[in-house]
């Protein structure tokens, strides 16, 4: 991480686990338009299946730039998917959020997700570890690339109406 004073790091920090906890809130509240309005206009997000990092030439369960993530959020609007009705209701918990680098107004983050999923009257538990650069605005961070990678992302998944 680049030089920051303790206090800089400490305050750093807050700022990044509020702007976190906030975007996991919108999405367990499905409130897209909130969650929408976070990114920027290039940014990414990703969730691999395989190990590498050369994401646009491997599979992946979602790869979606901007229009990508809209047309997701339409059909999970509109019931158009299999997987999306009815949907799902999830309680997520971000924590052992850490700066892994700080350089201007690029801030990189990682932390762990737990994620509860109760559709039908069963639950699922999702875990992995999320990977962010956050873009430092006028208005508030601006997510630039969320990469999050399942434990067992290889493995059997299932169908999901929500996003991680």
């Amino acid at each position: 991480m680049t030089e920051l004073s303790q206090i800089d790091t400490r305050s750093l920090l807050a700022d990044v686990t509020e702007f976190i906890w906030t975007e996991g809130a919108y999405l367990d509240a499905k409130d897209y338009a909130a969650w929408l309005d976070l990114w920027t206009d290039t940014g990414l997000y990703i969730m691999p299946i395989d190990e590498g990092d050369d994401y646009a030439n491997q599979l992946n369960l979602c790869y979606d730039n901007d229009k990508m993530r809209r047309d997701r959020i339409d059909r999970f609007n509109r019931g158009f998917s299999i997987s999306s009705a009815p949907p799902a209701q999830t309680v997520r918990t971000l924590s052992r959020i850490k700066i892994d680098n700080a350089a201007g107004d690029v801030i990189s983050v990682s932390c762990a997700e737990h994620l509860i999923e109760d559709k039908f009257g069963r639950q699922r538990v999702w875990a992995g570890n999320a990977y962010y650069t956050l873009i430092r605005t006028d208005d508030g961070f601006k997510i630039d690339r969320k990469i999050v990678r399942l434990l067992n992302s290889a493995g059997m998944l299932n169908s999901f109406s929500y996003l991680f």
